[in-house]
């Protein structure tokens, strides 16, 4: 990104929307002049610039829930950036994960999978009794089949039934491999990761 590409406005602020990198859900909303644009690039950390302080920020330096910078990228007209960051905690002073916790919260679709594998893992941490998913996780090959009993579904469905059991069987096929991921410490976004690469 060429410095002078950026079109500040008359304080000097340019607005920086900060997403996940691997979710794509937004984080926060915040503000960076050119020496946080800066220091952002320098250390891969995400620095702003904090209006009601007037100082310049690392985020994460005292609560230590800093954001690993990915990318950042700048709209048409130079006056906006998105910062893709790889949260190390909670974006939100409140312990949230992001600060858009109020309001409609009924999930966007490209945030059912990222929140599916929240759950999963804390199912995983705290084991509740009669849980579907911790009873896969405690048998891995059991997983697998389920993984692959599922496929044949969608398959079939694909083959000989309606859009609506397509639909429904491959949200089955979904939710079985984010567990067998989990079982195996994986994450959907490392498999995604290996797309990207593909991709390229």
């Amino acid at each position: 990104m060429e410095p002078n590409a950026i079109n500040y406005d008359a304080q000097g602020l340019v607005p920086v929307v900060i997403q996940d990198w691997r979710s794509g859900e937004v984080l926060t909303l915040a503000y960076a002049n050119a020496e946080a644009v800066a220091r952002t690039r320098e250390t891969g950390e995400l620095h702003l610039w904090s209006r009601s302080r007037q100082e310049l920020w690392r985020k994460g330096a005292t609560s230590g829930n800093t954001q690993a910078v990915k990318g950042l990228r700048y709209d048409c007209d130079g006056d906006a950036l998105v910062a893709l960051v790889e949260p190390a905690g909670p974006a939100c002073h409140t312990g949230e994960r992001t600060c858009f916790y109020r309001g409609d919260m009924d999930p966007a679709p490209f945030e059912v999978l990222p929140a599916l594998e929240r759950t999963l893992v804390a199912r995983q941490a705290q084991r509740p009794e009669g849980s579907y998913t911790v009873a896969l996780l405690d048998d891995p090959a059991h997983i697998g089949e389920k993984v692959e009993e599922e496929a044949e579904e969608v398959a079939r469905a694909a083959r000989e039934e309606t859009d609506d059991r397509v639909d429904s069987e491959a949200a089955d096929v979904l939710y079985h491999l984010l567990v067998l991921l989990r079982s195996r410490d994986r994450a959907l976004a490392d498999a995604t990761e290996v797309l990207r690469e593909r991709a390229r």
